[in-house]
């Protein structure tokens, strides 16, 4: 436009920016709204790279890579200290992205400290969809072989699991999903999973661990947040 008129190439210019924007950033931002952030929350003795193979697959469906936040806690402490640092965290989550709510994938201990925020702390209004793989929501005999705060918290009849599972088990609007498997060795007994009020799926034959990375078992949860 160097040898144009002035008013023309203004002209053009003001044309060009009426003009819709590309499809590529449009389909960004199409992905992004269509997609709730999904924040993972690892269980006890892990960290947020345990969502390394689940998370991957969901940037690979299309959800958009600042979108999936695997967050990484103090696994020694309560549960109930970690459900005061996960609302901070999906405050922080929501303020980053613009969204409204966010999706929650737990695992293992990770389902006691999500429904403590959920139930306790004000997140029914924040959490579109809640998902629990192996979570020992009733407790576990397997937590009589550990110490500390927590172990004691995911131990059957605790006060803090009465606490967590008097009255309802799934408050609020959000969509509650539980993947127990029958091979869990963690989870004892693995009927400890189920929640009353949430879809409650028996998986195949998987270990504690496999629970995140077996292809079923995203897929599922994958249709569940959707």
């Amino acid at each position: 436009m160097r040898n144009l008129p002035r008013s023309l190439a203004l002209l053009l210019l003001a044309f060009v920016a009426l003009l819709p924007a590309p499809a590529a950033a449009a389909g960004g931002r199409q992905q992004a709204a269509r997609h709730d952030p999904v924040v993972f929350v690892h269980g006890w003795n892990s960290d947020g790279s345990a969502w390394r193979t689940m998370a991957d697959r969901f940037k690979a469906d299309g959800w958009p890579t600042g979108h999936l936040h695997a967050w990484t806690y103090d696994a020694t402490q309560s549960n109930a200290t970690t459900a005061r640092e996960l609302a901070d965290e999906i405050r922080r989550v929501l303020a980053a992205t613009g969204a409204a709510k966010v999706d929650l994938v737990t695992h293992s201990m990770g389902a006691l400290s999500s429904r403590y925020y959920l139930k306790n702390l004000g997140g029914a209004g924040k959490v579109d969809a809640w998902v629990s793989l192996g979570g020992p929501n009733h407790g576990t005999q397997t937590a009589r072989w550990c110490g500390g705060a927590p172990c004691v918290e995911m131990r059957p009849g605790s006060a803090f699991l009465n606490a967590l599972n008097s009255g309802d088990e799934t408050p609020g609007s959000a969509r509650y999903a539980t993947w127990g498997s029958p091979c869990d060795s963690v989870i004892n007994p693995t009927s400890s999973v189920a929640l009353t009020g949430a879809v409650n799926t028996t998986t195949a034959c998987l270990d504690h661990s496999g629970l995140r990375t077996d292809r079923t078992v995203y897929h599922q949860v994958k249709a569940h947040l959707r």
